[in-house]
């Protein structure tokens, strides 16, 4: 009896201790280490900017009898935007050439009347202050000649600016003045604005550490700019780096650069705003995880690597690992890790050193081609 009662009581401990194996097993949910090729890039807020903004304005004074041009619409460099009624500067145009015409006419004969006194001079005939007076005015005429040619000239040139029409191409905003308005010569009233948006600019900044770099990679050829303009479906297209500010803001330690994109579709709009990422470099076949898995503890960035014993099933074991960058929603493991190893996602709290897990999740296959394409993400350098 008494054997009896003791292998009762060795078979209950036994169960006992199965129980509370199976209770400290932590559910969780795990990621494969998988290589890819990740580019790296340095996020910040662009502006969109127009390549070239002109306000029109007149050069002279009239009403205007011609609109040509509508709101928002496309033009092309030379096309005529409004006419000020041509008529007082016609008649301006008849005045100066009458005034030419007649001082030619004087011109000529007192011209004339100094090859006859200069004879008559030599014969005695006439006086030296008759001859004086006529090679004076002859002089003088010739002076006048040039102010009425002067006049005509300027005549015809406000005759040309009664015509106003597009310095550059591209798109008109709100016209402000229409037809049968007056306007004054040399008026600060805008008649409209043209903003040249093909291509369009992207004004952002970045912190001058990144200087260094930028103006490295800068010479060895064109820098991808993804640009993700605001208030769209979020579609990112590629632009590239343009210009350099040749100075940095020592206010904000920051410095300013331009990007340049085609704009043919008319994705941008001058003032709006978009995210914008540089792509610097791109890390060749970078080993990655998910951001989430990287823990941080007194001796720097570890994960829980899962040991499989048996179908969703294993045990975890903390590894220290190294880490340089963040790309996107995944960081890059410089070392401490292998291609294809399990990795705890989620469910790191109730764990420690050789604690038994149970997977959740099926996960996907890691190692050299564990993921799709790379996908572009912004980085920054911890």
């Amino acid at each position: 009896m008494l054997c009896l009662l003791a292998l009762s009581v060795l078979a209950g401990c036994g169960g006992e201790e199965k129980q509370a194996k199976r209770a400290r097993t932590v559910p969780v949910t795990v990621v494969a280490a998988t290589r890819e090729d990740v580019p790296v890039s340095l996020s910040a807020v662009g502006n969109v900017t127009p390549l070239a903004s002109v306000e029109i304005k007149s050069r002279v004074g009239g009403i205007i009898d011609k609109q040509l041009v509508k709101n928002g619409q496309d033009v092309k460099k030379g096309d005529l935007l409004f006419r000020i009624d041509p008529r007082s500067f016609d008649l301006a145009i008849k005045e100066a050439r009458a005034k030419l015409d007649r001082d030619r006419a004087h011109l000529n004969k007192a011209r004339e009347d100094l090859r006859r006194y200069s004879k008559l001079r030599e014969k005695n005939v006439v006086s030296q202050d008759t001859y004086d007076d006529t090679f004076a005015e002859a002089t003088s005429l010739e002076n006048t000649i040039r102010l009425n040619e002067a006049a005509l000239e300027k005549a015809q040139l406000d005759r040309a600016y009664a015509s106003i029409t597009a310095p550059i191409s591209g798109r008109v905003g709100i016209v402000q003045v229409n037809e049968g308005n007056v306007i004054k010569a040399n008026d600060d009233r805008t008649l409209c604005v043209i903003n040249q948006i093909r291509p369009i600019i992207v004004s952002f900044t970045l912190p001058e550490r990144y200087l260094g770099e930028i103006m490295q990679r800068q010479a060895h050829g064109p820098l991808r700019v993804d640009i993700t303009p605001s208030g769209t479906d979020g579609l990112t297209v590629q632009g590239e780096l343009t210009a350099v500010d040749n100075a940095v803001d020592t206010t904000t330690g920051t410095i300013r650069l331009l990007a340049s994109y085609p704009n043919e579709d008319n994705r941008f709009w001058p003032g709006q705003f978009a995210r914008v990422g540089l792509t610097l470099r791109t890390l060749k076949g970078a080993l990655l995880l998910p951001t989430g898995a990287v823990l941080q503890g007194m001796n720097g960035p570890y994960v829980y690597v899962v040991a499989p014993t048996e179908k969703n099933t294993g045990t975890v074991t903390p590894r220290d690992v190294t880490s340089t960058y963040i790309v996107g929603e995944r960081t890059v493991i410089d070392s401490g890790l292998e291609p294809g190893e399990l990795v705890v996602l989620d469910g790191q709290v109730g764990l420690s050193p050789g604690a038994q897990v149970s997977v959740k999740n099926q996960p996907p296959p890691g190692g050299e081609g564990g993921k799709d394409k790379a996908k572009t993400a912004e980085g920054a350098q911890q």
